[in-house]
């Protein structure tokens, strides 16, 4: 059984899963659904529509994940698996957290349904300090601390941690755009997914 093939077609499958993240959420697109169906509607779905399609279209490369031919790749030993889990937990209290000191409502979609139109505020505060996208971070640690490793899965958390940083950098820039130099200093000081000591930019 050839297994290299169910790693490259969840890969592509991924990255058709990002390109059309990308277009979705290009200003272009969302210029053109303001355009067609109207400002007031186009604020008050958008958002909530995005990250539904999101949720749906990542259920087919799963689903390839659990249906391809696979290979498990290793198990770690007994003793190792709460070091793992330890990691784990970890990164899920960098999910929570970072939850927790932005808008959860407004970043699911749900706030914009009421029509709530507020400039949100920059999450510099808390484990922001320490990293600028510990979401990300903290579903990496989740993600690759699995204990039970196959092929198909590891490529999977390959495509979805490539999605993660590139849509990491996609969204800085959009951050860059809207709060200006109040993000650039934050983003000089600050690393992007590990936290160690980080000198400030002169000048």
């Amino acid at each position: 059984m050839i297994y290299w093939t169910s790693p490259l077609i969840i890969l592509l499958a991924f990255a058709a899963y990002g390109v059309l993240h990308s277009v979705l959420a290009s200003s272009a697109v969302k210029e053109w659904a303001r355009r067609r169906i109207g400002e007031d509607l186009v604020f008050r779905t958008y958002r909530l529509v995005f990250n539904l399609i999101g949720v749906v279209t990542l259920f087919p490369i799963v689903f390839l994940a659990l249906w391809l031919p696979d290979l498990r790749l290793y198990t770690v030993p007994r003793e190792l698996e709460y070091v793992f889990f330890l990691g784990q937990a970890l990164g899920i209290l960098f999910i929570v957290t970072s939850y927790g000191l932005t808008d959860v409502l407004d970043f699911l979609g749900f706030r914009q349904l009421v029509n709530i139109d507020r400039s949100p505020k920059l999450a510099i505060e808390g484990i922001y300090r320490y990293l600028r996208h510990p979401l990300y971070t903290g579903s990496m640690l989740v993600l690759w601390l699995i204990p039970s490793m196959t092929l198909n899965w590891m490529a999977l958390i390959l495509g979805a941690s490539l999605y993660f940083i590139i849509g990491a950098r996609y969204e800085e820039r959009k951050l860059e755009e809207f709060y200006g130099k109040a993000y650039r200093d934050y983003k000089a000081r600050t690393p992007m997914f590990i936290p160690w000591p980080r000198k400030p930019r002169e000048g």
